[in-house]
């Protein structure tokens, strides 16, 4: 199984395992996912949930093989990602996310809508969006500049480079780095914690600090998908995509 998901002790943990390709994601795995997450809200005995990746690979994000033959689709809000993210999002219990290795594209995205974030020394993140010839997905352009500063998040939108887990946690997108060989076990003790908590006041928090923004969230996710959907059929996203499955460098050049 490419997500293996476990229930224990109060916390639902869903892994990426498929580490011969990097820890890609599929339509099947994003239904996977959501399909969890709903268990997981509407399971009482669950009071927290926990992603987690190999320790080699959080996630390399959307598998563009798969990708590609979905996104002919005339609304990426259609598309199984985004009953993912919907899922995720809708979820009142507390989310922590332990990231290994490289948090690619969604894998970034994925964790502006979790609560607690940890990442080893090796951990690095990218959100490739432009370089792809799309823009950026489910609020993330709302929430980055909330999270590290317009200029810092404008920096990771526009040019999509890689950065490192120190600088994640100096601009305030992870809550710790720790050594490699600690981060689960560091993890999951944050997720028995949590667990042992009265769940109805973890809810209440949650709901209060979230609330806010909700309507917001909401409006940018369906501005953004629009943007998105549009783009996925335009010439730079085509010469973006052809480029990677050609394995050369995109040019750009010729479009305004």
């Amino acid at each position: 199984m490419h997500i293996l998901t476990k229930k224990e002790n109060g916390i639902l943990t869903i892994e990426f395992n498929r580490p011969e390709k990097k820890n890609s994601i599929t339509s099947g795995m994003y239904q996977m996912m959501a399909d969890a997450l709903k268990d997981g809200q509407d399971d009482p005995a669950m009071r927290v949930v926990l992603f987690c990746g190999r320790p080699d690979i959080f996630t390399a994000g959307n598998d563009l093989v798969d990708f590609a033959n979905h996104k002919a689709r005339a609304n990426v809000g259609d598309l199984p990602v985004a009953q993912f993210m919907a899922s995720l999002i809708a979820l009142t219990k507390p989310v922590i996310a332990a990231v290994a290795g490289a948090a690619i594209g969604i894998g970034t995205t994925m964790l502006l809508h979790c609560d607690l974030i940890y990442a080893s020394e090796e951990a690095k993140f990218s959100m490739p969006f432009s370089p792809l010839g799309l823009c950026p997905e489910f609020s993330s352009s709302l929430l980055l500049p909330q999270i590290v500063g317009y200029q810092r998040a404008a920096e990771k939108l526009f040019l999509g480079e890689f950065f490192s887990a120190y600088e994640a946690h100096e601009m305030g997108l992870v809550n710790r780095v720790l050594p490699h060989d600690e981060l689960l076990e560091f993890a999951c003790g944050q997720a028995a914690k949590l667990s042992a908590l009265p769940a109805s006041s973890l809810r209440t928090t949650k709901q209060l600090m979230k609330s806010a923004q909700a309507e917001m969230v909401k409006s940018r996710i369906l501005l953004e998908n629009s943007f998105f959907s549009d783009m996925l059929s335009s010439p730079e996203a085509g010469e973006a995509f052809s480029a990677f499955f050609e394995k050369r460098k995109p040019d750009f050049t010729k479009f305004s």
